[in-house]
């Protein structure tokens, strides 16, 4: 009678652990990056509204800008803050820079440009 050898295959699965690993972990990490940009672009819209609220009512060039950093939590050495006044409309426009920070893929990514711009009629006052 012949005896069935078995081969072990407990090493294959090292292997391929140790294959596939650092792709999963790029992926994942460059996700975080993506998701980042996108809390980012949210944050740039919702601080640009809030900006052009109290320039609606008057709200001078800093107070603009405190309601924009303020509202939001953007870095001030990232952002830029832009009013105008044409007639009875007021415009905001904030562009951020998003850093990419997320270790492996941060590097490897270019720093993102966000722009948002909102217009309100100015209030009387």
């Amino acid at each position: 009678m012949r005896r069935r050898t078995h081969r072990s295959d407990g090493g294959q699965a090292t292997v391929e652990l140790a294959l596939v690993l650092p792709v999963v972990v790029v992926l994942a990490l460059g996700l975080i990056q993506v998701g980042l940009v996108v809390r980012s672009a949210v944050l740039v819209q919702h601080s640009a509204r809030e900006g052009v609220r109290v320039a609606a009512t008057g709200g001078s060039t800093r107070e603009v800008e405190d309601a924009v950093i303020g509202s939001s939590g953007l870095s001030p050495r990232d952002s830029q803050v832009t009013r105008s006044i044409d007639g009875d409309r007021v415009t905001v426009q904030v562009v951020h820079v998003a850093r990419t920070e997320v270790p492996l893929v941060g590097p490897l990514l270019p720093e993102v440009t966000l722009t948002a711009t909102v217009t309100m009629r100015r209030e009387a006052g």
